[in-house]
């Protein structure tokens, strides 16, 4: 069983990134919090104070009562200190166990007309929130009154807060946890299985393919590696079936030689011209097995780029008519009509004439074995600047689900009758890399039981390439 390392890595990756976001969430809620309990307290006890300034700022003799009681209902600690720094009246039920916090240049201040606002903690570890604010007798500040109000409630709250913080968190890091292993698993799921097929490829099962019809980026590899497989296995069947049609179009012409060479080295024959009958069919045998030899070689070439082209200024026209006249005599001999037509004066094409000519005969020797009757016109023109030349015949055709194959090397059209028409399936791809090579284009329009119509196109040298410079 593949081991799922991607889903855990993506599972990390999402739990690591929604930890981070909710401890930052968790921070940022913290701190909001804090301050909120601390502007209220703040406000809260500024306003205590103001209070009870206005009360210590009226002449009623129960003035002090009543700031007691004021400090025992709001649960505040309550300091009165005159201009000597004696403290007039204390009470409240948080009473700080010093009193550290009435410095002498604080209550100078206060008593000069400012406020003081601080958090004072005393030696007991108890905190309050302290303001102290000037108490006016009509001319002006004379004494300072101190309010302190403990922290122990705020800080209690935002206990709670924060244990309703973790609890929440928590809740949400495991529904996280839950959902980024189904993300996971979604997510990784289509990746394990083309880990699986390419796996299966690699070890020569080419029928292997996915079945993930997703319409994103993952569908697309999927749909491409269903492409590559399919490419695989029919290059593989291609393969094999050119060694096999190698092997039977090797061993026929060595079969002749071998067979009419002993008869011709045995003295087998009776009259001269039963020789000379041997002594042709090795001959064709002979051509016949060399031209299997080149194309091979040929195509071998191509693939590895060793190719050299000599590429001059040429007549076309005239190529191709020597071209018609070369391979005429097989025309002829299926009965078959080759019809020339050439619009001419054509422009000079800059190309390899010798390469030119292998093209143009590949095309006919093609177009003559799978035609059987009817007629082969070969047609030489410009098309939008460019030279075209065309070949059209009358023969079988070729279906559309096979157009864009018949360029490909070892595939061959009529599998079943390739001993019939012969050849090596290699003619087309040969042509189609020396068209390229050369510049040119080459296209193929056909309807099967009709007939076929390749049509190569080459661009126009430009003035600069038709006075020697170096072509496109």
């Amino acid at each position: 069983m593949i081991s799922n390392r991607i889903g855990k890595k993506l599972g990390l990756i999402i739990v690591a990134v929604f930890l981070v976001v909710l401890v930052a969430l968790g921070l940022a809620l913290d701190v909001m919090f804090s301050n909120f309990y601390r502007t209220e307290m703040t406000t809260r006890v500024e306003e205590l104070s103001k209070h009870m300034v206005a009360m210590a700022s009226s002449p009623n003799t129960t003035t002090q009562e009543m700031i007691k009681d004021f400090a025992e209902f709001s649960e505040v600690s309550v300091f009165y200190v005159d201009g000597k720094e004696n403290i007039v009246l204390h009470s409240g039920r948080h009473i700080p166990a010093d009193r550290s916090f009435i410095q002498s240049e604080d209550v100078s201040s206060i008593i000069s007309g400012s406020k003081v606002r601080e958090e004072y903690t005393d030696d007991r570890g108890q905190r309050f929130f302290m303001i102290g604010m000037p108490v006016s007798h009509g001319d002006g500040p004379t004494e300072a009154l101190y309010v302190l109000a403990s922290s122990s409630h705020m800080e209690s709250s935002l206990r709670n807060v924060r244990q309703l913080l973790v609890l929440a968190g928590l809740g949400a890091f495991l529904l996280a946890l839950g959902i980024t292993w189904l993300i996971a698993q979604i997510l990784s799921r289509p990746l394990l299985q083309m880990q699986r097929a390419t796996r299966k490829i690699a070890a020569g099962d080419l029928e292997t393919r996915l079945d993930i019809s997703s319409r994103d980026e993952v569908g697309s590899l999927a749909e491409s590696i269903n492409d590559l497989a399919a490419h695989l296995q029919r290059y593989r069947d291609s393969q094999q079936e050119f060694f096999a049609n190698i092997s039977h179009e090797l061993r026929t012409p060595i079969t002749y030689l071998e067979g009419y060479a002993k008869v011709l080295k045995n003295r087998l024959y009776e009259t001269d011209e039963e020789r000379d009958q041997y002594l042709g069919i090795i001959e064709q045998e002979s051509l016949r097995l060399q031209r299997l030899v080149n194309d091979l070689f040929e195509l071998a070439k191509m693939e590895e780029g060793r190719i050299e082209l000599q590429p001059d200024l040429l007549e076309f026209e005239e190529i191709v008519e020597q071209a018609v006249h070369k391979i005429e005599w097989r025309a002829k001999q299926k009965g078959l009509e080759l019809k020339l037509d050439c619009h001419g004066p054509l422009p000079r094409l800059r190309g390899d004439g010798l390469r030119m000519e292998q093209i143009v005969i590949n095309l006919l020797d093609n177009a003559i074995s799978y035609t059987e009757e009817g007629s082969i016109i070969v047609t030489v023109d410009t098309r939008e600047s460019r030279l075209l030349f065309a070949v059209e015949d009358t023969g079988v055709g070729i279906p559309e689900n096979e157009l864009s194959l018949i360029f490909e090397r070892f595939y061959r059209v009529e599998k079943s009758r390739s001993r019939k028409y012969g050849g090596t399936g290699l003619g087309l791809s040969i042509v189609k890399k020396l068209v390229e090579l050369q510049g040119g284009e080459i296209y193929v329009i056909s309807t099967p039981g009709t007939g076929s119509r390749f049509e190569v196109t080459f661009p126009f040298p430009s003035p600069a390439e038709e006075t020697g410079g170096t072509p496109r």
